[in-house]
Formats: C-alpha cells, sequence, structure tokens
C-alpha cells in the first residue's frame, strides 16, 4: 500500500501554486488584451515544462516536476478534474431548448457545420505521411478522429465574443448559439464513437453498432426524462427556499458525478457523461443566471486553468514542433469550419450581411478541440507532434475570430438608433414589479403611439422571443425586443424601474432600465446595430447615473438624444467614417 509523503503534499502544494497563480495572473493580462486566457494557460504550462524550464534548468526542473508515479498521479488527477469540469459547464452553457425551438435555421447550419469540414479534413488527412500516426495500420480511426477534431467548434470562445461586441442578445447571436450548441452535441457524439471503435481490439460491425445504439439512447434518455428529473430537483430546491447558489451547485456536481461514472461503465466515457449532465441542468427554468455565474466561475478561476497548463507539462512543444502539420491541421480546421458554417447559412433566410458573422463565429476550435487532442494522446490514437499542431491550431482559431467577427459586424451599414426613438413612448417610473408586466406595461404604451399595432400581439410576441432566451444584460439594463411583420422602420421605446425589477441578469442585479425594440421581420441589420450601440451606451456608469436621476420623461429623451449622438460619433470615427 503507498501512502503520500509529507513531501508529496509539499511538492504538489508547490505545483498548484505555481501552475494556477502564474496562469491566472498571465490569463488576466490576455483578458485585458482582448485574448482568450487559454493561450496563456497554454503558454504557462510550455514555461514551466520540458518545453523551456525542463531544457534549461532541468535540476530545478526535476525537483518541483519529478517523474514519480505518485506525484505525477496527484497532479492527473486535479487535471482529470479540471478537464470534467469544464465539460459540465459547456453542457450548462448550451441551450438545447432554445436549439430545440430555433431548429429550423440552427439544425441547417449546425448540419452543414459538421459534415462538410468532417469530409473535408477526412479527405485531406490520407495525404498526410505515416510518420505523424500512433499506428499507421489504423488510419482509418485517425483520420475519422482529425475529422472530429477539426469540426467541433468552441462555443465558450465564440460566445465570449459575442459578448464583447454586445451581441449575445440579438436574434443573430441567439442563431448563433443555438447552432454551436447543436454542433457540440452532435460532435461529442461523433468523437465518443470514434473513441470507441478505437478502444475496441477489433472493428467487428455488431461492435460498431452496439456503441452507436448505447449512445445514442443514452443521449435520448438524458436529454427527455434526464432533463426533467434535473428540473424538478433544482426546481424543489428553490421551492424549498434552500441555501442558494451552493445547493444547486452541489446538485449539479453530483449529477455530474452520477451520469459520468454511468457512462464510464457503458463504455462510452465519463467526458461525455459531464458534458450531458451540464445539458440536463442547464435545462432547468429554476437554474438563476447568477447561480449559472458562480459555477462558471469556479471552473474558469480554478479548474480550467490547471487543466490548460497541465497540458505544457506533458509534451516537449520544441521537439515535437513540425510546422507543415500546424499549417495543415489550421488551415483545414478554419477552412472547413467556415465554409460548412457559411453553407448551412446559405440555406436559411439570413441576408448576405449575417451570412458571414455566422460562419466567422464557428471558426474557434479552442477548448475543446485540446480536451479532445489531450484525451487522444493520452490513449496513443495521436503521436505528440500532432497533438502540438492541434494545440496551435485552437489557439490560432481562437485568436482570429474576435476580430474577423468585428470586422463583419463593422462593415454593415451604419444605422442611427435616434432615427427609430419614439419619444412619446418613454416612461420614467413603470408601475410594475414584475418582468412580464413591466413588458406589457411598456407594450401597450407603444401601442398607444403607434395605431396600426394591438397591444395584446406586441405583448404576446415579445414575450415569446423573452421565453427563447433571456435579454437581461449585465448592470441593470434588459433590451426585450420582437420581430413584427407589419412594420416598415424599427421602434424603440423605453422605461425606467427605479426600484428595480428581477429579470434573471447574468450578474445578478435587478432590471431599472428597459428598451424594447422592435424591428420588420425581414430585417437582419437594424436589430443588430441598434442593440449593440444601446449596449455599449449603458454600459457606462455615467450614463446610468443621469437616466436614474432624470425627472420626467423630457429629461430622459434629452439625456438619449445626447448619449445616444456621442455613441455614433465615437463608432464612425473608430470606423474611419
Amino acid at each position: 500500500m503507498h501512502y503520500l509523503t509529507e513531501q508529496n503534499i509539499f511538492i504538489f502544494l508547490v505545483q498548484v501554486f505555481l501552475l494556477l497563480g502564474f496562469a491566472r495572473g498571465l490569463g488576466e493580462l490576455s483578458r485585458f488584451w482582448k485574448q482568450p486566457p487559454i493561450t496563456a494557460e497554454i503558454l504557462v504550462g510550455i514555461i514551466l515544462g520540458p518545453t523551456i524550464f525542463g531544457r534549461f534548468l532541468p535540476a530545478l526542473h526535476q525537483s518541483l516536476f519529478p517523474a514519480d508515479p505518485i506525484q505525477e498521479g496527484m497532479l492527473e488527477t486535479i487535471s482529470w478534474l479540471g478537464v470534467l469540469f469544464l465539460l459540465l459547464e459547456a453542457g450548462l452553457e448550451t441551450d438545447f431548448s432554445s436549439a430545440w425551438r430555433h431548429r429550423g435555421n440552427a439544425l441547417k447550419i449546425a448540419l452543414a457545420d459538421t459534415i462538410i469540414p468532417m469530409a473535408i479534413s477526412f479527405t485531406l488527412c490520407f495525404y498526410l505521411s505515416d510518420k505523424y500516426l500512433a499506428d499507421p495500420e489504423r488510419r482509418l480511426t485517425f483520420n475519422l478522429f482529425m475529422a472530429t477534431v477539426m469540426t467541433i467548434s468552441a462555443m465558450p470562445v465564440a460566445v465570449r465574443v459575442l459578448h464583447d461586441l454586445h451581441l449575445t442578445k440579438t436574434d443573430l447571436g441567439f442563431l448563433i448559439i443555438s447552432a454551436l450548441s447543436v454542433n457540440d452535441i452532435i460532435g461529442w457524439l461523433v468523437f465518443t464513437l470514434v473513441l470507441g471503435l478505437f478502444t475496441q481490439s477489433n472493428l467487428e460491425i455488431y461492435r460498431v453498432i452496439l456503441i452507436f445504439v448505447i449512445t445514442i439512447g443514452f443521449t435520448v434518455f438524458c436529454l427527455t426524462a434526464g432533463r426533467n428529473f434535473a428540473n424538478t430537483v433544482i426546481s424543489k430546491i428553490k421551492e424549498k427556499n434552500m441555501p442558494e447558489p451552493g445547493t444547486s451547485l452541489t446538485f449539479i456536481c453530483l449529477l455530474g458525478l452520477l451520469v459520468g461514472a454511468i457512462t464510464q461503465k457503458l463504455g462510452i466515457h465519463a467526458l461525455f457523461g459531464f458534458f450531458i449532465a451540464g445539458i440536463m441542468a442547464g435545462q432547468a427554468r429554476a437554474l438563476s443566471e447568477k447561480t449559472r455565474q458562480v459555477i462558471s466561475q469556479m471552473v474558469y478561476a480554478i479548474f480550467v486553468p490547471l487543466f490548460f497548463a497541465s497540458i505544457g507539462l506533458k509534451v516537449d512543444f520544441i521537439a515535437n514542433f513540425d510546422i507543415y502539420l500546424i499549417l495543415f491541421v489550421s488551415g483545414v480546421g478554419i477552412v472547413g469550419r467556415f465554409l460548412g458554417a457559411y453553407f448551412g447559412v446559405m440555406l436559411t433566410q439570413l441576408s448576405t450581411a449575417n451570412r458571414l458573422s455566422v460562419a466567422i463565429a464557428h471558426i474557434p476550435g479552442g477548448a475543446m478541440e485540446i480536451v479532445i487532442a489531450a484525451f487522444a494522446l493520452k490513449h496513443q490514437l495521436i503521436t505528440a507532434p500532432v497533438f502540438v499542431a492541434v494545440v496551435f491550431a485552437a489557439v490560432i482559431s481562437s485568436l482570429l475570430v474576435g476580430p474577423w467577427l468585428s470586422f463583419s459586424v463593422k462593415r454593415r451599414r451604419e444605422v442611427s438608433a435616434l432615427e427609430y426613438f419614439s419619444p412619446r413612448a418613454i416612461v420614467s417610473n413603470l408601475k410594475s414589479i414584475e418582468r412580464s408586466r413591466a413588458i406589457e406595461e411598456i407594450c401597450r404604451i407603444t401601442a398607444d403611439q403607434e395605431s396600426f399595432l394591438d397591444a395584446e400581439n406586441l405583448y404576446g410576441m415579445v414575450m415569446a422571443r423573452e421565453n427563447n432566451m433571456g435579454t437581461a444584460i449585465e448592470e441593470g439594463v434588459a433590451i426585450p425586443h420582437a420581430r413584427l411583420p407589419l412594420l416598415k422602420r424599427p421602434i424603440i421605446a423605453f422605461g425606467r424601474s427605479v426600484s428595480g425589477i428581477e429579470w434573471n441578469s447574468p450578474d445578478g442585479k435587478p432590471t431599472q432600465f428597459i428598451f424594447l425594440i422592435l424591428t420588420p421581420r425581414a430585417d437582419d441589420e437594424f436589430q443588430v446595430q441598434i442593440l449593440t450601440l444601446i449596449a455599449k451606451m449603458m454600459s457606462r456608469v455615467e450614463v446610468r447615473e443621469v437616466l436614474l436621476q432624470a425627472a420626467d420623461e423630457d429629461t430622459i429623451w434629452r439625456l438619449l438624444q445626447k448619449e445616444l449622438t456621442a455613441e455614433r460619433i465615437v463608432r464612425q470615427k473608430t470606423n474611419g467614417r
């Protein structure tokens, strides 16, 4: 029997301190420079691992990261917790219900963004030399893996970029997130099947069919009966006024452990189980946005940095650096995902302006790509040079998506939100203290000013969109919106609640400023521009303060005129217009 010594514990604590401290520090610098933290976290591992530290200070590196099975096992365990909880959080962010309601366009984009990249990657991988394969006799399985890893898009990266560009709550952002949700589910299903094939001693047809049936059957069960179970438990937690967010957090972690253990026993693998468990819990309507944020912050503050930093400890990135392979994996992955999503969006009714933005949002590989590659390396499905190439490809695509998506949004035709504001549809003090009633109050006042609008129908359409995906953003702002077939031009109304209204916002703050945005059904440009402009304006503390202190409707209108004009001038200068 092996026991941990005092030295084992001391070295483990030093290792975690170094990895977590440097990863979080450099990660925050990357965030400040508008870059994904994953780049800095991997860089920390490369610096502390055999690539830099081990090459130039081998004795000191050996003392801090000794080649001892017990010591390596301790760090490997914490790393495994990192990747498992990363998959759990990814599942929480996968809005399966909204994706299902949006299944027409989202499914077209997701299927095209799965089939086309896989076909391109699978075919081109035949041209790779045998030296890149762990087992040349299993090229078919290798090609399937590479096709999978170059197909799954990184939804967390895309969502972060959409958030930074104030696009998350737009219909465009909703469509992108829905399509990426479906892409995630399909991609992980395919990877699970590929992994099952690889771990089998042979590839008889009955084994392939068995793995496929078990995976699909368990997924369907979890997304139906399992989803209802999770929703019931979380609802009961809320009804009983149990301590939150701690109780929900404990339940979600237990759910991940249970489903992960079941999938591991079934031969599917725990990674997929944690991902599905996250989806099950994420569909619970009683799970508040604040609780989701707490879980996300816990995962990304501790577990994720440790996992990605530990990646650099396992591989010498200099010794396994192959520029041809890196360019191949990066190019095929980015081009394949872009073409797949662009072809899918061409099958929808979206305008040309939105086609480019949707396609760009699908290009990042990011964390999921690296997770799959790390797991494949552990099971000797790929070689170290291929792993290094996948890591570089994920980083390159994650760095590229932000500037490229920003460019696609800025190239749209300039619009002014002031042109569409209805000064008579401004409420300085909403009487309602509940979300739906506040929306109804603003809709009624808006309909009174526009004779062709029916207040009841307007309220129903706005609430239908609100129930699909909440429109509250941070700092007490909500932007409910809808597309109306009778509209010829956008209409914007505003309501203020001095006391604040519970809106299930991401930061948990009550909503005080409500912008109702109505656009024509065929519009694809106005909504994105208007929501972005308002979100950017309301992100400034001084704007929120003066609006909160305004005495009446006329004062609010003058303040909005001033601030929206200033925002437009700033944007025109930024865009060089």
